[in-house]
């Protein structure tokens, strides 16, 4: 069995290189055919400087979506074969101007005969084919420039380890994984603050008895984030005490917290949620404004961290 059949589009990446390549082999032969002493993996610079005079080398590398180093190294090949020169700028000499050179110029007309034929060549494999390979690799393309294969991925992965996260109701048992969660992210960025140790030491006299509720995340097994709300009034509840633990963070274990907090709000027929940061958590921010959340100006803060405060209206 052929192992791309075996292992299915994971290898995407590897069977396009490997048509690449059948490409590319085909492509030195048909040089030769055509008498023209190309390397195949010059042709994009060399076509864009048959068109034109001279052009610097950024702008060459624009046009062909290749990186700056990627084309410098193309031309210093091309230049040591005599098809280039290159000069620096009257105006700038930090850019770099590239002409082809005189026997450079040669093989153009040949290159423009062999690049018809080509293009027939093309067509016709084209036409013999089910699915036209040339407008899927520009879709591609403009798909993989909205969203890298690198982020396509990273959102797969998310979306399986999400699977696992539960987020549940605070116990008793979980009063040191509530403080060591806080203690983490407030202790890297912050000083812990007198209303940081009544609301982390006693969560049962300060949050819940008044009406508040804490969630805790669990991954695999183990306490990974937290959060609570915090009743303020019969309709204001603040959101407080988020946490999660470095090791954990990328899961969209926030998101979920923040979800389940704004529905457990709902619940407790709050009309808006409150809550305090500072803007240099900008994950932080970040999320909370995915959420919903506004800024807001508000009552001073009993916190000396604080220097941002933001709502959700519920209703």
């Amino acid at each position: 069995m052929d192992f791309y059949s075996q292992i299915g589009k994971v290898a995407l990446g590897s069977r396009l290189r490997r048509l690449s390549d059948r490409f590319t082999e085909d492509a030195a032969k048909i040089y030769t055919l055509y008498n023209v002493a190309l390397d195949p993996k010059w042709f994009p610079v060399f076509y864009v400087l048959s068109q034109k005079e001279s052009a610097a080398v950024t702008e060459i590398a624009q046009s062909i979506g290749h990186s700056h180093a990627s084309v410098s190294q193309i031309v210093r090949e091309m230049s040591s074969r005599g098809l280039a020169t290159t000069k620096k700028h009257h105006q700038d000499a930090r850019v770099s101007v590239v002409k082809l050179s005189d026997a450079g110029r040669q093989l153009i007309p040949r290159l423009e005969q062999q690049c018809v034929d080509v293009n027939q060549a093309v067509e016709e494999l084209l036409l013999e084919s089910q699915y036209n390979l040339w407008n899927a690799i520009a879709e591609a393309e403009f798909l993989l420039a909205n969203k890298s294969f690198f982020d396509r991925v990273q959102a797969v992965q998310k979306v399986r380890e999400q699977k696992s996260i539960e987020i549940i109701d605070y116990l008793p048992e979980f009063h040191n994984d509530f403080k060591r969660l806080n203690y983490e992210w407030i202790e890297q960025y912050f000083q812990l603050e007198e209303a940081d140790q009544q609301s982390l030491n006693h969560p049962d006299e300060k949050i819940l008895k008044p009406g508040g509720h804490i969630l805790m995340a669990r991954y695999k097994g183990e306490i990974v984030g937290t959060c609570a709300l915090i009743k303020m009034n019969d309709k204001t509840y603040e959101l407080a005490k988020m946490a999660v633990t470095p090791k954990a963070k990328g899961k969209g274990i926030g998101w979920l917290l923040g979800q389940a907090a704004i529905n457990k709000a709902r619940e407790l027929k709050a009309e808006t949620l409150f809550l305090e940061s500072n803007t240099i958590l900008e994950p932080a921010i970040n999320l909370y404004q995915k959420l919903g959340f506004r800024k807001v100006i508000g009552q001073p803060s009993s916190y000396q961290r604080c220097n941002i405060q933001m709502e959700l209206k519920l209703v």
